[in-house]
């Protein structure tokens, strides 16, 4: 009797289902050419509307700019140090893994005193260049599902843009969204590894990703993180192949991220830019690092990390955002007796 693992021919079937473009059938070498010069242009134009976003928050921004990057890069404290190294720890574990660099970003910023709402802003700007690098390197190894991306994108961006603006105008009830997400991830980090252990049943209906990314890109603004542990984990919960998941949510995230920052600037304007720059720097350098690694660790130990980072990150969201919901509830009933 075959041990309880990962089912070989699975993997396999995923492997060429990737190759083949998902379910489609082979097709001549000139619309293969044909596709990726299609997916070259897809990134181009996104690159394009990044670079056009800049010059339009720097025409009504310009003097605040001034002003900022004078304050913020002509006296650079010992603290942008450890913006660095947090913007390369996060990156790394959001690249290999594909999730947690919000998470993981915050928890480093806040250990040196960042407000809340400082380190959210910060890290939803740096992600625009981090992961634009990140999926960048997963097109070069060969870890991105088109069609999955394809399926993410739009729903995402819609999600992420809306995120941001009803947290903008109701940042006071994040306190219910948190631990709500935290619970959620903490299910799906137990599911995943038992999926590596046991092995994978079923596949995640197709017709669902698109609420899963609207949901997942939503949440990420909102909680200030969250669309890698919500969509990677589903998606690979739900038997979805990790290295080509995790390469297809990261390039995702640079549009999802893109507009996130830019509904947050139009709202809040921009600070913080000693903050953005050190985890910019940091991702950057940790990027190619990050995807190659994930081209090259099994999938059966992919997955074990994968569940093992969700259930740690999941534990600490819950862990923060239990008490406030509970004094809320406390002052509620206070209130009503």
């Amino acid at each position: 009797m075959n041990p309880p693992i990962l089912s070989k021919n699975l993997l396999q079937e995923d492997t060429i289902e990737v190759q083949e473009r998902e379910e489609v059938a082979p097709v001549e070498e000139a619309e293969v050419s044909s596709e990726s010069s299609q997916w070259k242009l897809l990134y181009t134009i996104a690159i394009v509307v990044a670079v056009l976003s800049l010059v339009f928050l720097g025409t009504f921004y310009y003097e605040n700019i001034v002003t900022i990057s004078n304050d913020a890069f002509g006296d650079l404290s010992s603290d942008f140090y450890f913006f660095l190294l947090a913007g390369f720890v996060a990156q790394m574990i959001d690249g290999a893994l594909g999730m947690a660099y919000g998470v993981s970003a915050t928890t480093f910023l806040l250990t040196v005193g960042v407000p809340l709402s400082a380190a959210s802003a910060s890290i939803h700007a740096s992600e625009v260049f981090t992961s634009g690098a990140s999926g960048l390197m997963h097109l070069k190894f060969r870890n991105v599902n088109k069609k999955l991306l394809k399926t993410l994108l739009l729903p995402g961006v819609i999600g992420a843009a809306l995120g941001a603006y009803v947290l903008s105008s109701l940042e006071a009830y994040d306190y219910i969204l948190k631990p709500i997400v935290g619970f959620y991830t903490l299910y799906l980090g137990i599911v995943i590894i038992q999926k590596a252990i046991v092995g994978i049943k079923r596949r995640i209906k197709s017709n669902r990703i698109p609420g899963l990314a609207a949901f997942g890109g939503f949440m990420d603004s909102v909680g200030g993180g969250g669309w890698g542990p919500i969509v990677s984990s589903t998606l690979i919960a739900g038997g979805r192949h990790p290295r080509y998941t995790i390469g297809s949510v990261n390039l995702a995230e640079f549009f999802v991220a893109l507009a996130s920052s830019f509904t947050f600037f139009l709202v809040l304007g921009i600070e913080h830019w000693q903050i953005i720059a050190g985890l910019i720097l940091g991702g950057l350098v940790a990027a190619p690092i990050a995807a190659y690694l994930s081209s090259r660790i099994s999938t059966k130990r992919l997955m074990l990390v994968v569940g093992v980072v969700v259930i740690l990150v999941s534990i600490r969201i819950v862990y923060k955002g239990l008490p406030p919901l509970i004094d809320k509830i406390q002052s509620l009933f206070a209130t009503l007796s």
